[in-house]
């Protein structure tokens, strides 16, 4: 807990807090409120009949003390009062109460159907979009944060749309209450209606103060949920490096400033509620004074003070009722601002307007002039130049930030360049579609991905369509079969989280058959064989010859006998290639590619065949 102390007293770490949330804008926009409505207007209709029965309900709401009203003076104390003028008032009390719970039902029926659906148009939208950007915003924002985006702002978006089209039948029965009053006694609604000005007063100092608070609130939860996706992630370092305390130090400061922010925000919500409260309790207090001495004097008959009563009670009610949604809605502005900053993050990478399919089928990779880099000048490729024939293999080897898995990020176009072309069979690809692009470049990445679901399902992840034949044979080759058959349902074995309950040299077995099965022209792998066994490297080289024979093979890898066999290797230092050629080549240079062999050489290399096949056998 002393770190935690220390992290506190640290200005460094409270100027870092909301480092994630700088990406996105945190200035109120107007057009949040028209860009949401864009999501409503699909579903017209339905909002119209949810519409016109809140307007049902709430006429109901009015006419009620209006037929007591007419009880009261007509059927009990009236002229012609009696049993049957009695029945017919009753007969009338009953029908606006029934038609009072239908609208009612079917009003809450079908506000909660719209809401859903909206809601369900938002998360696929937000799904759609988080699948498209760039991986540089990717790069910058945590996950955490995303998923409180995603979830938490949706959250308020959906009590916002359950309760926003009940303001509009509050807004109606308070204006309806306040012409009602002033055509039953004029003077008395005035009276009455006195206190209003001082609701609106204190609205006047309240809204600006509710409106920052309840954004920051918003902001708290998300840098409190970032920062605990990144624990769970890293729960392991944490427990290697015993961080706990450290961090949770760190995490106590985040959640104070949550639970701040979030009480203020409370606390600011309930201010109205006391005050309508006290405002009710003194209109009342008004009618049964003014009221009463009015009826004594019969200048006001005692049906229309009992409706008074009634319009002065049911009058606060929305008032409250809109005060409350008010909150709500300046949570939900707060959150839709947050969403739509989402969905607003640029997709750099996309396809132009006349983009073509790959035409070519061969896989010539070529590279001219490139310079790139991920933060503006700070250059990772520098005027890389090469060129990978068809069906030949190729490596690049050289020193950790050399600029490998940055060349490999451009081939795939996951990033674009600053300067120069990529070229595959002499087309850019920037002017080639995405899609056709992905089917052509597969790629087993250094961290295996695997999805929940089963090995079968995992493997044919690229290609749905892939036949049970073709994921075995794929399986074999790499060597994955037999440990997939050893599993308890074999290819049907449900995998659990990111493939947690096999191993990671199993993982990336999988990922090698998934690659294969995609049948791609260019096989990418970028550290592919960093998590095998030496056993189990020198297996899946061998799957490779036959699985790389006729593709376009690039090896990306710090074991250097991993490379040995490529047609050509390139040699990158500070972003250029500064050597170029086969093994034999590189090594009587004796320059980089020679000193960089001798410190990683892997003397597995040596050991005679026989002597590997015997060990892998007993394996």
């Amino acid at each position: 807990m002393a770190g935690g102390t220390a992290f506190k007293s640290t200005k460094t770490a409270r100027d870092h807090r909301d480092r994630g949330e700088e990406i996105f804008t945190t200035v109120f926009d107007p057009r949040v409120l028209r860009r949401f409505f864009g999501f409503v207007r699909p579903y017209r209709m339905i909002l119209s009949m949810a519409i016109l029965t809140v307007f049902v309900f709430t006429l109901t709401q009015i006419a009620i003390p209006l037929v007591i009203r007419e009880a009261i003076d007509t059927a009990i104390l009236g002229e012609n009062a009696g049993p049957r003028l009695l029945q017919i008032a009753a007969m009338a009390f009953f029908s606006v109460i029934t038609i009072n719970y239908v609208s009612n039902h079917i009003q809450l029926t079908v506000v909660a159907k719209l809401a859903e659906q909206i809601l369900t148009d938002l998360r696929r939208a937000m799904y759609v979009h988080l699948q498209d950007v760039s991986l540089s915003f990717m790069d910058k924002t945590e996950v955490g944060r995303l998923m409180s985006r995603l979830q938490g702002d949706v959250n308020s978006i959906q009590e916002f749309l359950e309760t926003s089209i009940f303001a509009i039948g509050d807004i109606v029965l308070l204006l309806g209450i306040v012409t009602v009053l002033l055509l039953l006694d004029w003077q008395l609604g005035l009276l009455t209606l006195s206190v209003v000005p001082i609701l609106f007063l204190i609205r006047i100092v309240w809204l600006p103060i509710a409106k920052k608070t309840f954004l920051r609130a918003r902001e708290t939860a998300s840098i409190v949920n970032g920062a605990l996706a990144e624990n769970i992630n890293g729960v392991r370092t944490v427990q290697e490096m015993i961080r706990q305390g450290f961090n949770y130090g760190a995490f106590e400061e985040k959640v104070d400033e949550n639970y701040r922010a979030h009480l203020k925000a409370s606390k600011l919500a309930q201010i109205m509620i006391p005050t309508v409260d006290t405002l009710t309790g003194g209109a009342m207090a008004i009618v049964i004074i003014v009221g009463g001495n009015m009826v004594l004097r019969d200048t006001l008959d005692l049906g229309v003070m009992v409706a008074f009563l009634f319009y002065v009670q049911r009058f606060f009610d929305p008032i409250r009722s809109i005060t409350m949604q008010y909150s709500i809605m300046q949570r939900a502005i707060a959150s839709g601002q947050r969403i739509f900053e989402v969905l607003d993050v640029p997709v750099n990478v996309k396809d132009k307007q006349d983009a073509l399919p790959l035409s070519g089928k061969t896989g010539e990779v070529e590279f001219k002039d490139v310079t790139f880099g991920y933060l503006p000048d700070q250059p990772i490729l520098k005027d890389v130049n090469f060129k990978i024939a068809p069906g030949t293999t190729a490596a690049f080897v050289g020193p950790t930030g050399s600029g490998k898995t940055s060349t490999m990020a451009l081939l795939h176009r996951f990033y674009d360049v600053w300067e120069g072309q990529v070229m595959i069979d002499g087309q850019d690809v920037r002017d080639i579609t995405q899609e056709s692009l992905g089917q052509q470049v597969a790629m087993v990445l250094q961290e295996p991905f695997l999805f929940t679901g089963t090995v079968m399902e995992n493997i044919r992840y690229r290609t749905a369509d892939a036949s049970e034949e073709t994921i075995v044979e794929a399986a074999k080759a790499v060597g994955a079969h037999d440990f997939i058959q050893r599993l308890p349902q074999g290819y049907e074995t449900e995998l659990g989280q990111r493939g947690s309950n096999i191993s990671i040299g199993q993982r990336q077995l999988l990922s090698f058959a998934r690659a294969i099965v995609a049948n791609a022209r260019i096989l990418v792998l970028d550290e592919a064989t960093a998590s095998i066994d030496s056993f189990t490297e020198r297996e899946i080289q061998r799957a490779l010859r036959v699985t790389l024979e006729g593709r376009t093979g690039i090896v990306i890898a710090h074991r250097l006998a991993t490379v040995r066999e490529a047609d050509v290797i390139f040699v990158l230092q500070d972003g250029r290639i500064v050597e170029s050629g086969d093994h034999q080549s590189l090594i009587e240079k004796e320059g980089l590619y020679h000193r960089l062999y001798r410190m990683n050489y892997a003397s597995f290399d040596d050991i005679p065949d026989e002597l590997i096949e015997e060990a892998i056998s007993r394996s």
